[in-house]
């Protein structure tokens, strides 16, 4: 069988981003296989020590991928400080001499696919573009193992979470994919004081008040915040629109410090906060607000203010789009030659956004959590729903397809995580209860 094939029957799509079908994503011809364990968000640890202890799998995982891609290349990519997972990574590709170890330095947004991309092979994906559109094909180093596992003829029914910020002992652990959260923060002892919870990392993960949230294929971590640290109210989703408009002073230090600006992809969110206050004819060319990637340094880094310039960003983006304009592929002019310059460490920002004191690490507990109930979302990532291929009171087992991709639709299959009965079937997400002993 086909390796596309194989991975589409095994449910995989993107661990690390957005959730692209990964059969889909590798169906191509390419030049370049990127393997991204470059872990962009602070306080996270699962691509590093996956890399760590699934180094072989990710050499396999890499290497079909070339091989069904025609690549020339296959690279996997992490930062130089992540060295146990570095040197797993040597060892693993010692016997092969197609695999190639690239290390970036320890920068945010290092792991944007796009700066990983052009770090890799000097070429930038343009605006409204893939990194195919350079011959590119960039998987998560998760991904990857989930690859090698179905090439073994397993399904993606469990994912690994970071579990940090003040909680008693931060953990990476392996989880079935849709238990709660609630769960798995009890996994790490529960918190320290009274706290809201992010999915995801600190910058561009969502702020959540509850915990009865299942896991799905692509959460990578769960940081709880003390409910007053600053950093809540920066991500708090509604904008202080009369700061902006009285505070702005278009310094444009978001623009200069923004990543994809320093491509050459005319990223400009001073433009986009002028515009707020005086109208969006002085936004001018709108294309390259379509290449903002939310990664939230212009908020997070550079606003001297406290000003929100990415959800600015993001709101145009999102009402533009909502007209029915779609981006022109372009890059705007040349990568900024004062681009190394530009590259914050990932240090200071975790001081800036002052979570330096949940820096700390979070060990990886291979031996998997158990639960009695879990709900499997029918969409986790781009796409459309899977169709429920079950019905409620049906006995299930681990591994069992419960969920097939809608025809002639863009989705993945859903596979039972746990053994048990149907319980509940919604538009949202399959239920399933263990069955009683």
């Amino acid at each position: 069988m086909e390796l596309n094939k194989i991975v589409c029957d095994a449910g995989i799509l993107g661990a690390g981003g957005a959730g692209f079908p990964t059969h889909v994503k590798i169906n191509c011809k390419a030049e370049y296989v990127l393997a991204n364990g470059a872990e962009c968000e602070p306080l996270l640890r699962v691509d590093q020590q996956v890399m760590q202890v699934y180094a072989a799998d990710v050499v396999k995982g890499i290497r079909a991928v070339k091989e069904f891609t025609g690549a020339k290349k296959a690279v996997i990519c992490l930062k130089e400080h992540y060295h146990d997972a570095v040197d797993a990574l040597k060892k693993a590709v010692k016997e092969f001499d197609d695999v190639e170890i690239h290390l970036l330095d320890a920068y945010y947004p290092a792991g944007d696919e796009q700066q990983i991309v052009y770090e890799v092979t000097g070429r930038v994906v343009p605006t409204g573009g893939l990194p195919l559109d350079v011959g590119a094909v960039v998987c998560n180093v998760s991904t990857l193992v989930n690859i090698a596992d179905a090439m073994e003829g397993k399904k993606v029914i469990e994912k690994y979470v970071t579990v940090g910020g003040a909680v008693k002992n931060p953990i990476t652990v392996r989880v079935p994919v849709g238990i709660s959260l609630k769960e798995v923060l009890a996994a790490a002892g529960g918190t320290t004081e009274e706290c809201k919870y992010i999915i995801g990392g600190p910058c561009m993960g969502r702020v959540v008040d509850t915990l009865d949230i299942p896991v799905t294929k692509t959460t990578g971590g769960l940081l709880a915040i003390p409910k007053n640290h600053p950093l809540l109210e920066q991500k708090d989703e509604a904008i202080h629109l009369k700061r902006m408009l009285s505070v702005c002073c278009q310094c444009s230090l978001c623009t200069q410090m923004c990543p994809r600006n320093a491509l050459g992809l005319n990223v400009q969110p001073h433009k986009a906060m002028r515009s707020l206050a005086n109208g969006i004819d002085l936004l001018g060319d709108f294309n390259g607000i379509f290449s903002c990637c939310n990664c939230g340094l212009c908020t997070y880094y550079a606003c001297n203010f406290g000003l929100k310039p990415s959800q600015v960003m993001q709101s145009l983006k999102s009402a533009i789009a909502s007209k029915g304009t779609r981006p022109r592929k372009e890059v705007f002019t040349e990568v900024d030659g004062g681009l190394e310059n530009k590259k914050v460490p990932v240090s200071r920002l975790i001081a800036r956004l002052g979570l330096s004191k949940y820096d700390v690490p979070a060990p990886m507990q291979e031996k998997a959590l158990t639960t009695d109930c879990v709900r499997i979302f029918l969409r986790m990532g781009v796409g459309a729903p899977s169709v429920p291929k079950v019905k409620v009171g049906d006995k299930v087992r681990k591994n069992q397809l419960i969920a097939d991709i809608a025809e002639g639709k863009l989705g993945v299959k859903m596979h039972a995580s746990i053994s048990g009965t149907v319980s509940e079937i919604t538009s949202d997400y399959i239920e399933i209860r263990r069955s009683s002993k």
